[in-house]
């Protein structure tokens, strides 16, 4: 399975990512394109994303945080979460049941948590 990245650019968007969650977890990347640990964080999912033991249906969005700066912050205030980057969260029945940052991100820590 390759990493399939869905751009995430507009609000409404999380709507639709916390509906989606019941059906089916999702993922939502933070990303900086300016900071180096967060290319590094990016490319280590990347790699990871092959060998992750995740239902084949899992989405994974990504946020370009330097152009979509208050979606980060809708994230925040909607799944309680403060705000880091890189970061990555597990949607799953409207709630974040995982997040992690900057190195701390690994794929086999997400698929434990996938009910």
């Amino acid at each position: 399975m390759a990493t399939s990245w869905l751009p995430l650019t507009q609000p409404e968007q999380l709507t639709a990512i916390v509906q989606e969650s019941h059906e089916h977890p999702v993922l939502i990347f933070k990303h900086s394109t300016t900071c180096s640990i967060s290319a590094m964080a990016k490319g280590k999912l990347e790699r990871q994303w092959p060998d992750a033991k995740l239902p084949a249906d899992t989405p994974l969005y990504y946020l370009d945080l330097l152009r979509f700066r208050p979606i980060s912050a809708q994230i925040a205030q909607e799944f309680g979460v403060q705000h880091e980057s890189p970061q990555l969260l597990l949607i799953q029945d409207g709630k974040c049941t995982y997040h992690a940052s900057h190195m701390g991100i690994r794929l086999s820590d997400v698929a434990t948590t996938v009910k």
